[in-house]
């Protein structure tokens, strides 16, 4: 019976290395990946650092530049607003003034078309012999 036992224990032990060194094996192959990878990592990774790091402070500036063109826009646009409420002031003046002297020059000119209506009839009274102002 303890030969049977033996046997057993041997059987067993020699399926269990049977399975096992397969195993070891996949995982010799896997940590000699794993190591292939942290050393080519190991070399990549400082330039893609410094990549990023050039990246950030070329985004910096841009927002930088950004930023200031921004506020200069703002104060160009500002002016822009002052002029033309300084425009719209002067319109409304001119408006105002030229509403006025309009009505100057149009109270003018009826003026001198009485008047020259007026002289006309006195000459034409004058030629046919009338009294010359009016009498």
């Amino acid at each position: 019976m303890v030969d049977l036992a033996a046997i057993i224990i041997a059987v067993a032990f020699v399926v269990l290395v049977g399975y096992l060194v397969p195993m070891i094996l996949q995982v010799k192959r896997t940590v000699g990946q794993s190591e292939r990878l942290l050393i080519r990592l190991n070399h990549e990774l400082p330039g893609l650092l410094k990549d990023v790091k050039g990246t950030n402070e070329n985004i910096l500036a841009l927002s930088d530049k950004a930023r200031l063109g921004i506020d200069r826009a703002t104060i160009f646009l500002n002016a822009v607003g002052d002029v033309g409420e300084t425009v719209n002031h002067v319109h409304q003046a001119v408006r105002e003034k030229g509403g006025g002297l309009a009505v100057g020059v149009t109270s003018l000119l009826a003026g001198l078309k009485a008047a020259t209506s007026t002289v006309k009839k006195r000459i034409h009274k004058e030629q046919k012999g009338g009294p010359p102002y009016g009498s």
